[in-house]
């Protein structure tokens, strides 16, 4: 096996260049733009409090899974399996892998440039209808090309000098302007009715369609079940300590995804908007509440550029984990792959831009419950089949490649990780039953309520969590 000096695939430069990284790769729209929305739904604070517990015990030792498979294998995610279980099936885990990425990239730029033109539209102190606004493919083309354009040029300049430089320019950024919101929203009068709403949980509102959500919320917000830290482990040095810069990891993303509230629900509840107005709360109601705002157009710009900036930092890494695949397969093939996929991702993301309006027959297609093309294959490739992803990962560091593997390749960097810290338990211990055991089953209720199977005798439960 060729070492990542052998084939130029690249390191990150400093540990906290990988935690900027991987932690931008999960921070995205999911955690300012769907996070709030769904808090709203589910009942406030209470919601809050469920999906904390989820991150770290289901959340966060999935994402051990795949940084230590890729770290062990240093390479992409079809090739991770190839290297360390040579012969088996689970190779074909890596392709989806491949498939997702790619698929949601497509249509999560189209998204990422909606915040563009909004952005652009606060700047200029123009009013958008969001129905008109995303049924316009004049509007909404250029800015989806304009957003794949940053993305493919941040990951054609490599993993250091790109994915690494650009992550550490961008967190920072996104932390400062969520910090300014989050100051301009709890300043305003009334706000302290949002703050109770978010912050004082009514644990009688928690039931198995919150539960459910929660799961679902933490199960994409680290970003596990895409291959992506498998990718981004794969360019970990081995001196580098993986249980607590996975850690740092989940405070980050879980923490914007917090922060994301606190900018959001004090406004709203200021201006006496309703906080369970689903997707709409940041295109529709969000851009209400800006109004009235003194000087409003300047928050909502700094807003729709921080949902800008987050949705970049996962771009790259969904760019990044296909053109891994053919870096790995030729070392001076970055720039072209880039460049090659990153095209393609735009021209397969047409249809989905369309299907908002814009062309009644994709806006109408109706599969999988689904109505509107971009719900239809989000549905499969950004909901299905990370679930299924994350469901084959856990069955194939738990039972087939074995616990032993990764806790040998954790224990790297991290030699804690296997002492004992209660008579004979020890972390890498309890790790494994929970990637053996519980993570398995609690994989499968999210994907039976994927499929719509309605667990709880409730049929509105039957809605999984959207990707970042």
């Amino acid at each position: 096996m060729n070492t990542p000096s052998e084939n130029n695939r690249g390191q990150w430069g400093s540990r906290l260049g990988f935690i900027l990284a991987a932690a931008g790769s999960a921070v995205g729209l999911g955690n300012i733009w769907r996070f709030p929305y769904v808090t709203g739904e589910n009942g406030g604070a209470a919601f809050v409090f469920v999906y904390l517990l989820c991150v770290f015990l289901i959340g966060l030792p999935l994402l051990y899974v795949e940084l230590s498979l890729g770290r062990a294998s240093q390479r992409n995610p079809v090739d991770a399996f190839k290297a360390t279980r040579p012969g088996s099936p689970f190779f074909l885990t890596g392709f989806i892998c491949l498939a997702a990425c790619f698929v949601v990239l497509t249509y999560y730029g189209v998204i990422a440039g909606w915040t563009v033109g909004y952005f652009i539209a606060q700047i200029t102190q123009t009013q958008l209808d969001f129905a008109e606004y995303t049924a316009n493919p004049v509007a909404v083309l250029p800015v989806f090309a304009l957003f794949i354009v940053g993305t493919i040029y941040i990951v054609s300049a490599g993993v250091e000098k790109g994915i690494e430089k650009w992550s550490k320019m961008l967190m920072p950024l996104l932390f400062f302007l969520i910090f300014v919101i989050i100051v301009r929203s709890l300043t305003l009068e009334g706000a302290s009715k949002g703050l109770s709403y978010y912050l004082d949980p009514d644990f009688s509102k928690i039931d198995g369609k919150v539960v459910l959500m929660a799961l679902g919320q933490a199960f994409f917000s680290l970003s596990v079940g895409w291959g992506l830290m498998i990718t981004y482990g794969s360019y970990i040095p081995k001196s580098q300590n993986i249980v607590t810069s996975g850690f740092w990891v989940a405070i980050a993303d879980t923490g914007v995804a917090i922060l994301g509230g606190l900018m959001v629900f004090p406004a709203v509840f200021a201006f006496g908007m309703e906080p369970d107005a689903g997707p709409g709360l940041t295109f529709v109601t969000l851009p209400a509440v800006f109004a009235q705002m003194p000087a409003g157009w300047f928050i909502g710009a700094l807003f729709f550029l921080l949902l800008s900036v987050a949705a970049l930092t996962s771009s790259i890494s969904m760019l990044e984990v296909p053109v891994s695949y053919f870096v790995d397969k030729d070392k001076g093939a970055r720039k072209t792959s880039a460049i090659l996929v990153g095209v393609f991702a735009f021209v397969v993301g047409i249809p989905s831009a369309l299907s908002f309006g814009a062309s009644e027959t994709l806006t109408k297609l109706e599969l999988f419950g689904k109505i509107g093309f971009q719900g239809i294959i989000d549905q499969v490739f950004g909901t299905l089949c990370l679930i299924v992803i994350s469901l084959l990962l856990s069955l194939y560091v738990g039972w087939v490649w074995k616990p032993k593997n990764a806790i040998r390749e954790i224990e790297e960097g991290c030699p804690w990780f296997t002492k004992p810290f209660a008579g004979a338990v020890s972390l890498a211990s309890v790790w494994t039953v929970f990637i053996k055991f519980i993570c398995p089953i609690v994989i499968t209720l999210v994907l039976l309520d994927g499929l719509g199977v309605d667990l709880f005798g409730d049929a509105a439960a039957t809605e999984a969590a959207k990707p970042e």
